[in-house]
């Protein structure tokens, strides 16, 4: 009896050691794609599925938003649009939907793009729904939230609608949480500088 415990513990204990390595295994080959890149290396598929090179975001502000179609912050993506709307020739924000929080976009891309289209009129850059938290981070939000990476910012999102801004060279200057509307005057006040 006392040899089968101590196999049933064995098993149990190599269990854990291999789900664990293969989560590490997994997070350290995203880290490691992120590693040494600038922001303007990334290259990301659009909610229509369309490589985005941000390359081509050069020479202009940018804010960077985790969204979502059913959260109380969901009314922002019109201040969005606003915001992009009117400053569109010195900034682009990318929005990137994410099911981080209390499962708030559980839409499709397709869902999506339909959802921010007909209620918001949304113009601004959509990409495909990603993770921004947790061991299957997406590469970006990895960039964003690591101060060896980015320069200086270890804070991801704690919430939908966190707001990361880059200046023209893609250098990140600034994080906002959800609460911070995105026509806050300390963000315009950025943009216009």
């Amino acid at each position: 009896m006392k040899n089968l415990l101590f196999l049933g513990c064995l098993l149990l204990l190599v269990s854990a050691y291999t789900i664990s390595k293969t989560h590490k295994s997994k997070a350290t080959s995203i880290a490691e794609n992120t590693m040494e890149k600038s922001f303007y290396e990334f290259t990301m598929k659009d909610l229509e599925g369309k490589d985005v090179d941000f390359s081509s975001f050069k020479g202009k502000k940018i804010m960077v938003v985790n969204v979502a179609s059913k959260c109380g912050y969901t009314p922002q993506y019109e201040a969005l649009q606003k915001l992009y709307s009117e400053n569109s020739k010195n900034l682009v924000i990318l929005g990137f939907p994410a099911n981080n929080f209390g499962g708030q976009e559980p839409g499709s891309n397709d869902e999506i793009k339909s959802f921010c289209s007909e209620n918001y009129g949304v113009t601004f850059p959509m990409f495909e729904k990603i993770s921004v938290k947790g061991f299957d981070k997406h590469p970006i939000y990895r960039w964003l939230s690591d101060a060896e990476l980015n320069g200086w910012n270890n804070e991801e999102p704690a919430w939908n609608f966190c707001k990361y801004i880059l200046d023209e060279k893609g250098e990140l200057i600034k994080f906002f949480p959800s609460k911070v509307d995105p026509l806050d005057k300390e963000i315009i006040d950025i943009i216009n500088a």
